[in-house]
């Protein structure tokens, strides 16, 4: 992995909001900071948002809506990702062109496009500024965080500024984990090289997308929170969670999800189509043998549970398959990421029907071959993880100068 550490970072910066007091009793997200000081950010301009669900205040009100009926801020467009501005599409879909019935707002959407494409979107639609309040959830999988990467590079294009909105990443941010994505292998769930478990916040990302990665930097601020501490899990918040998709119904699927996704590259079920998904997965055939190995690991902060379910959409439809739940029971000795690969391991010895998806979707997800052709040579848990080691600690080396709270 070769990230040069550019002076550009300059180019990134936070907007100048009034600091929080010294003793408040819950944090405050960007779009709480914004609104605090009358959106003095947006002041003369023409704004569209990329958003979606997630992107609501403390009360739960969704600040399209909010924004729509201030005078303060001339909003005129919005931009919907993967699922859709309101959140109908499932995965791998979103809503198209329409107007939004609750404010008569132009929607555009932004799933699969970038570069110019997306750039004559934020030119059609006639803003000056592009804001993005979206929740993410801390993998790099997760394909929100490459909207943010698109939008940043189309708005560039278009000659549009940039604000980001930030919000907390829900699995915390103390350090990141996992193997580093090689540029070969770049796709939509991931376009750059970031670790599989990021552990940054998506204000901070884009401070890193800025400096590292786009050719040209767009004219970015970003409106920070106050009151995040970065060993903080989502529940400390205080802030209702939304869904930001159909399968991440609670912060418990996301705690998970930076490891069990790795699932989605193989022939089991990931759970989907169950009230738990990527915390259940499971295939026919597969059967108490399972849980058992993978406890004999002897992983910190979790532990498995013989389960059996019917998904009633995605893999294994309408049929009774095996395998096990995952159980965290100390948030702060989990690694979701070593638990992703103990399981492919153990996976992989007690079912022989065991497989990865023909299309090596497991290389995209995890950002080279290297995962799937050591455990396909029989390595362990311990030696799959030691060989990205040196690749994270670069990352991480670069990553720490992107961070915007200690």
């Amino acid at each position: 992995m070769h990230l040069s550490r550019r002076t550009l970072l300059a180019s990134a910066t936070t907007a100048a909001l009034p600091a929080a007091p010294p003793h408040r009793e819950h944090l405050r997200t960007g779009v709480e900071r914004l609104e605090a000081d009358g959106y003095s950010l947006l002041s003369g301009q023409r704004v569209g948002v990329v958003t979606n669900p997630t992107g609501v205040t403390r009360d739960t009100e969704h600040i399209v809506d909010v924004m729509h009926r201030d005078p303060r801020v001339r909003l005129t467009a919005v931009f919907g990702p993967e699922h859709g501005f309101r959140g109908t599409a499932q995965a791998g879909g979103s809503e198209g062109r329409y107007d939004d019935p609750a404010t008569g707002l132009p929607v555009y959407d932004t799933y699969l496009k970038s570069g110019r494409p997306l750039a004559d979107v934020f030119t059609a639609s006639g803003v000056d500024t592009v804001v993005f309040d979206i929740q993410d959830v801390g993998a790099r999988f997760y394909t929100y965080i490459w909207t943010l990467y698109d939008c940043m590079e189309a708005a560039q294009l278009a000659g549009k500024r940039f604000v980001v909105l930030d919000r907390p990443n829900p699995v915390t941010g103390r350090e990141a984990r996992g193997p580093v994505l090689h540029k070969e292998f770049a796709t939509f769930v991931g376009r750059q090289p970031v670790a599989q478990a990021h552990g940054m916040t998506v204000a901070e990302l884009a401070r890193l997308f800025n400096g590292e990665f786009l050719a040209t930097p767009v004219p970015l601020e970003t409106v920070r929170m106050s009151g995040w501490k970065r060993s903080g899990f989502y529940d400390a918040s205080g802030l209702p969670w939304v869904p930001p998709s159909p399968n991440m119904p609670t912060p418990d699927t996301a705690l998970v999800y930076s490891g069990t996704c790795m699932f989605e590259g193989t022939n089991l079920s990931e759970g989907r189509g169950t009230t738990r998904p990527f915390e259940l997965l499971g295939a026919e055939g597969l059967d108490g043998r399972w849980a058992a190995a993978a406890n004999e690991a002897g992983l910190p902060g979790v532990r498995f549970r013989e389960a059996y379910f019917t998904p009633t959409f995605s893999k294994f439809q309408g049929k009774t398959v095996g395998g096990v739940q995952i159980h965290v029971t100390d948030r702060a000795a989990y690694d979701p990421v070593r638990t992703g690969i103990a399981l492919l391991v153990t996976a992989r010895k007690a079912w022989s029907g065991f497989a990865w998806r023909s299309d090596n979707w497991i290389d995209k997800l995890t950002g080279s071959a290297q995962v799937r052709t050591m455990i396909d040579a029989g390595a362990g848990t311990d030696e799959v993880t030691a060989a990205w080691q040196e690749e994270l600690a670069a990352f991480q080396r670069v990553r720490k100068g992107y961070l915007l709270y200690t």
